[in-house]
C-alpha cells in the first residue's frame, strides 16, 4: 500500500514541478508591454478615466501575479487636473486567464491615492464620466463588462470641493474596501476615515447598485459611527434630477453640543444640548429632509412629531413637537439676570451669536414644564428665529396658579439686543409670581398682571438701563409683608411721638390693590397705586430705579373708619431702600405737628436755628428715641431743647 502511494506521488510531484517550471518560464518570457496595455485599456473601460503613468511599472505573473505602477494619475475628459493620483497602483490579475495569455484584473489597491472632487452648479462632477461608465458596464449585455468587481484604498485622502455652496472638506487616512461581486448586482462599502480630527467607522450597501448609477431607485443602507455622532439609514435612495432618499433614520450623540460643533455648527448657548437620540421616517429630496413619526430624546426630554430641515442657502428648522414633561433649566442656567450672589444686575455681555446662525420654526407643548424653581402645567409654546430676530410666544401655560399668556422677542442690533415683552398673567399668586419675575418678596394674594416692556443694551445691566413701557397689577385678598399699618396707625393715632418702634414686623392684609407703573429710561413712575384694606388704606406716589433697584416712595396710610362715611386718622409714610428689603418709616414731621403740646412749640419757636434743634430732638422721640442727625445742631439751643423733650414726654 505504501509503495503504491508512493509510486502515485511522484508523478504528481513531478506535475507540480513541471507546472511551476512553466508559470516561472512564463514570467520571463511573458510579453510584458501587452500585458500593461491590456491593464490599462481595463482601468480606462471600468472607470471611464483617462491612466496617467509617470513612475516605474512593475510586472509580476509568479508566485504573485500583479502589474503595479508608480506615480498614475487618472483624469476625465477635457480635465487638466487629475480627479485621482496614485503613489503606487497595483492591478492582480487572474491566474488561469493569464496562462491562457489573457490579461483579467481580479481586483486593484490603491496605495495613497489623492482623490480630488469637484462639484459643480449644475450637479455634476469632475467624476461624472466614471459614475457614467461603471453604470454602462454594468449592464447586463454590455460591450465592455467589468472585469475586476473590488476597488481597496489604504492611506488615501479625498478633497472635496463645492464653490456653489461654499463648502470645502476633507479627508484622510482613508482605508476603504469598495465591491460589486460580479454574480450580483449589489454594491458594498466598508472602511474608516478621519474627519474633522474624529476617526470614523462607515459602511454602504446598495441593493441595486445598477440603478442606482442610472439614478433609478435602489435600496441603501448607510452607517456612520464615531465618538461625537453615530447616524443609520435603511430604506431606498433615487438619483434623476436630484438627489431623493427615503427610510428610517436614526441618529444618536452622547453631545449634541459636541456633535454640532463638529460637523461645522455652532451650538445655541452655553446650555444643554448635552445627550441627543432621533428616530424617524424620512424623506429627503435635494438639500431638504422632512421628518415624520419622530420620537427624539434630548437632555432627558422625550418628545414626539414631525420636523423638516433644509439648507437651501440658509438653515431652516421647522417642527411640531408634543412631549409629556419638559424640563428647561439646562437651557437658562446660565443666563442670569442678576449677579451671582449680589443684588446688581449681570454686566455679562449676551453673546447673540446664536440668532444669526439658523432659522427656526417650533412648536411645542407639553403636559408639564420645568423652567428652574418655576413648575408650569399644560404650556403651549412657540419660538420663530428668522434673520437674527427671536420671537418666543406663549399661546397658554398653567403658571403661578393662573394662565400666563404673551410674547417675547429678542433682535440683534450690533452688539445690543433689542427686547421686547408683552406678558398677560390672569388669576396667578402673586407671591411666587411677583417673586420670581420681579423679585418681590413682600407680596401675597391672587390677581393679574400685565406688561408691555421695551429695552436695549449688551447686558441685562444694560436693558435694566433703557427699561421703557408700562406694568399693571389687579389684586385682591392678599397682604403686604413688613409693616402692620393698623396697629402702626393706631399707636400713632394715641400717642404721635411715642416712638414708631419697629416699623417692619407683622403685615397689612388688604381686599384689594392697583398698582399702575410707567417705565422710561429705566425709571418707574407710580401714576395709580393704592391699597384697600379691611382697616386701613394706602396710597403711593414717587419712582422706583430699575437698575440699582432702589424704591423712592411716598405715601400717606388711613385707618378705616367703623362707619366709613369720616375719614380715619392719616399718617404719611417713606418707602426707600432696596426691592427686596425696603425701609418704611412715617414722616417725622407730621408726627411731630399732631402731637397737642409738640407743635405749638415748634410753630413758637422764631429763630431757624433753635427750630431746628427743637426739630431735632421731637424727630429723635418720633423715630423711637434716635439720636439726631448732627449733634452740633442742638448746641445753640440749649434753653428750649428741655421744654422739647419734657413736652414729648408728655405725648
Amino acid at each position: 500500500m505504501a509503495q503504491g502511494m508512493k509510486r502515485l506521488g511522484m508523478p504528481i510531484a513531478a506535475l507540480l514541478g513541471a507546472v511551476l517550471i512553466g508559470l516561472i518560464a512564463m514570467s520571463w518570457f511573458i510579453n510584458r508591454d501587452a500585458l500593461r496595455q491590456a491593464v490599462e485599456a481595463q482601468i480606462r473601460a471600468v472607470t471611464g478615466l483617462d491612466l496617467v503613468v509617470k513612475g516605474n511599472i512593475d510586472v509580476s505573473v509568479f508566485p504573485a501575479s500583479y502589474v503595479s505602477f508608480h506615480d498614475v494619475g487618472l483624469k476625465g475628459g477635457g480635465t487638466a487636473d487629475p480627479a485621482l493620483s496614485v503613489d503606487v497602483l497595483t492591478a492582480n490579475l487572474r491566474l488561469l486567464p493569464l496562462l491562457l495569455q489573457h490579461f483579467q484584473i481580479a481586483d486593484v489597491m490603491m496605495l495613497r491615492p489623492h482623490i480630488h472632487v469637484v462639484r459643480e452648479a449644475n450637479g455634476d462632477s469632475n467624476w461624472t464620466p466614471f459614475i457614467k461608465t461603471i453604470a454602462r458596464t454594468m449592464k447586463p449585455g454590455a460591450d465592455n463588462q467589468v472585469s475586476f468587481s473590488e476597488i481597496r484604498i489604504e492611506d488615501g485622502v479625498l478633497a472635496y470641493e463645492d464653490a456653489a455652496n461654499n463648502v470645502s472638506e476633507g479627508l484622510d487616512d482613508i482605508d476603504l474596501s469598495l465591491a460589486w461581486p460580479s454574480i450580483s448586482r449589489s454594491f458594498a462599502g466598508t472602511g474608516q476615515f478621519n474627519w474633522r480630527g474624529e476617526r470614523v467607522d462607515g459602511s454602504i450597501s446598495i441593493s441595486d447598485f445598477v440603478a442606482a448609477l442610472s439614478g433609478d431607485r435602489s435600496g441603501l443602507k448607510a452607517r456612520i459611527a464615531s465618538a461625537p455622532l453615530k447616524l443609520a439609514f435603511d430604506g431606498t435612495v433615487a438619483d434623476r434630477t436630484s438627489m431623493m432618499m427615503e427610510g428610517t433614520l436614526t441618529v444618536d450623540s452622547t453631545s449634541l453640543r459636541n456633535a454640532l460643533r463638529w460637523t461645522g455648527r455652532a451650538p445655541p448657548g452655553s446650555g444643554g444640548f448635552g445627550r441627543f437620540a432621533l428616530k424617524a421616517r424620512a424623506n429627503m429630496v435635494g438639500a431638504s429632509i422632512a421628518l415624520t413619526n419622530v420620537n427624539v430624546e434630548l437632555d432627558g426630554n422625550v418628545a414626539e412629531g414631525v420636523m423638516t430641515y433644509s439648507n437651501n442657502g440658509r438653515q431652516t428648522l421647522q417642527a411640531t413637537l408634543a412631549a409629556g414633561a419638559l424640563d428647561l433649566t439646562p437651557y437658562v442656567s446660565t443666563f442670569r439676570l442678576l449677579a451671582s450672589g449680589a443684588r446688581d444686575w449681570n454686566r455679562q455681555l449676551f453673546d447673540l451669536n446664536a440668532l444669526s446662525a439658523t432659522d427656526l420654526d417650533m412648536r411645542l407643548s407639553a403636559a408639564r414644564v420645568t423652567v428652574g424653581s418655576t413648575k408650569l402645567g399644560q404650556t403651549a409654546l412657540g419660538a420663530n428665529l428668522r434673520g437674527g430676530v427671536l420671537a418666543l410666544s406663549v399661546g397658554e401655560a398653567q403658571m403661578y396658579g393662573g394662565i400666563a399668556r404673551g410674547s417675547f422677542g429678542i433682535a440683534r442690533s450690533d452688539a445690543d439686543a433689542d427686547v421686547k415683552a408683552q406678558l398677560q398673567f390672569t388669576d396667578v399668586d402673586l407671591q411666587t409670581c411677583a417673586a420670581e419675575l420681579f423679585g418681590i418678596t413682600k407680596l401675597s394674594g391672587r390677581g393679574n398682571i400685565n406688561v408691555s416692556l421695551t429695552a436695549s443694551g449688551s447686558s441685562p445691566f444694560g436693558l435694566a438701563q433703557s427699561l421703557d413701557g408700562t406694568a399693571t397689577l389687579n389684586g385682591h385678598d392678599g397682604a403686604i409683608a413688613g409693616f402692620d399699618a393698623e396697629q402702626l396707625l393706631k399707636r400713632l393715632e394715641r400717642r404721635p411721638l411715642s416712638g414708631g418702634g419697629n416699623f417692619r414686623n407683622g403685615s397689612t392684609p388688604y381686599n384689594t390693590l392697583t398698582i399702575a407703573v410707567k417705565f422710561a429710561e429705566g425709571t418707574a413712575t407710580a401714576q395709580d397705586i393704592r391699597l384697600e384694606g379691611p382697616a386701613a388704606r394706602l396710597t403711593l406716589t414717587g419712582t422706583a430705579s430699575v437698575p440699582t433697584r432702589e424704591y423712592d416712595l411716598k405715601g400717606i396710610a388711613s385707618l378705616v373708619s367703623a362707619s366709613n362715611t369720616t375719614p380715619g386718622f392719616e399718617l404719611p409714610f417713606v418707602v426707600q431702600g432696596p426691592w427686596d428689603d425696603p425701609l418704611i418709616f412715617p414722616d417725622p414731621e407730621s408726627l411731630i405737628r399732631r402731637s397737642p403740646a409738640s407743635a405749638p412749640l415748634l410753630d413758637a419757636v422764631k429763630d431757624k436755628k433753635t427750630r431746628d434743634a427743637v426739630r431735632s430732638v421731637l424727630e429723635g422721640f418720633a423715630a423711637g428715641g434716635a439720636k439726631p442727625a448732627n449733634p452740633n445742631a442742638a448746641a445753640p439751643a440749649s434753653a428750649s431743647a428741655p421744654a422739647a423733650a419734657e413736652a414729648a414726654k408728655q405725648n
